[in-house]
């Protein structure tokens, strides 16, 4: 049984973790708050870029892109979003699960011998996917420079690459798995093709034959020889701010919980050791009153 010295220290102990649970919570809803708000900010740019191309690919002008290029899929390469800091509760897991399941549909539809090269972004995705590399056709790939954190002209840079890659043929396909936001409570894994861009990958209803009759100035393939980047760009933009809002959404609901079952911990104990206080005082008057008695 404890003494009433080692339930106080624990109580001291449990009472620092809740504080420190409540302050991380706080920590991280202000970060996602604010890349809430970048993904807001975001929505505006590639909606207007996504309509440019619907109108495009929607119109009888005649373009054509390596990006759009659609061939037999013999290499398929999968961008998949992590954190790089741990405390966001099964983040990582669900999203290494939907992984799993998402090369099983790859070979599903485009054979057993498909190649698959993983990208993870983040140290604790690629820490899950190291145990996937160099089994069953599976290569795992660390992309140096870039992590769950990165944005601007890091996201742009990489995006380029990938471009770059799909257009001379080093892969047939490029698909980005992420945890998409959409509330605190509430995140949803998410596989998107990035490449080559089909009218499914501009949106999720993909593009609405609801445009009108267009003049392009200079021509078709320039302008859409400089919107297309834009969009993967903006794609690419997208995914990092989901994927950041959603670490630090699953970071508050971790905190949360582990606030609640601190504060009950120390219910129990405060309980356990006002019982213990009281049956010591208990023991000490009856001593008293024994001793006086005798006297």
């Amino acid at each position: 049984m404890a003494t009433l010295r080692e339930l106080k220290t624990r109580i001291g102990s449990v009472a620092s973790s809740e504080k420190i649970t409540g302050a991380m919570k706080m920590i991280s809803s202000a970060k996602m708050h604010k890349a809430e708000m970048s993904l807001r900010r975001l929505q505006p740019f590639r909606r207007q870029v996504e309509s440019i191309i619907g109108t495009l690919l929607t119109a009888d002008a005649e373009f054509s892109s390596p990006l759009l290029e659609e061939r037999p899929v013999a290499k398929v390469t999968i961008v998949v979003f992590g954190s790089d800091d741990g405390l966001c509760g099964a983040y990582n897991n669900n999203i290494f699960k939907a992984l799993i399941e998402h090369i099983g549909h790859l070979r599903e539809s485009f054979g057993r011998d498909t190649a698959i090269e993983l990208y993870p972004i983040g140290k604790k995705m690629l820490k899950a996917c190291e145990k996937l590399h160099h089994s069953d056709g599976i290569t795992v790939t660390t992309v140096e420079g870039v992590d769950s954190k990165t944005c601007g002209d890091g996201v742009r840079d990489f995006a380029d690459s990938l471009c770059r890659q799909f257009a001379e043929g080093e892969t047939d396909r490029v698909d980005c798995l992420y945890m998409g936001f959409h509330s605190v409570s509430r995140q949803r894994t998410s596989a998107e093709q990035l490449l080559p861009v089909v009218a499914s990958t501009l949106s999720d209803n993909g593009v609405v034959a609801d445009v009108r009759p267009c003049i392009f100035e200079p021509d078709a393939q320039t302008i859409f020889e400089s919107v297309l980047p834009m969009f993967i760009m903006s794609v690419m933009h997208d995914v990092f701010t989901e994927n950041r809002a959603s670490e630090q959404a699953a970071r508050v609901m971790a905190m949360q919980s582990a606030n609640d079952n601190a504060k009950k911990l120390l219910e129990q104990l405060q309980l356990e050791y006002n019982k213990l206080r009281q049956q010591s005082i208990t023991t000490e008057l009856l001593d008293i009153v024994g001793g006086q008695r005798r006297d």
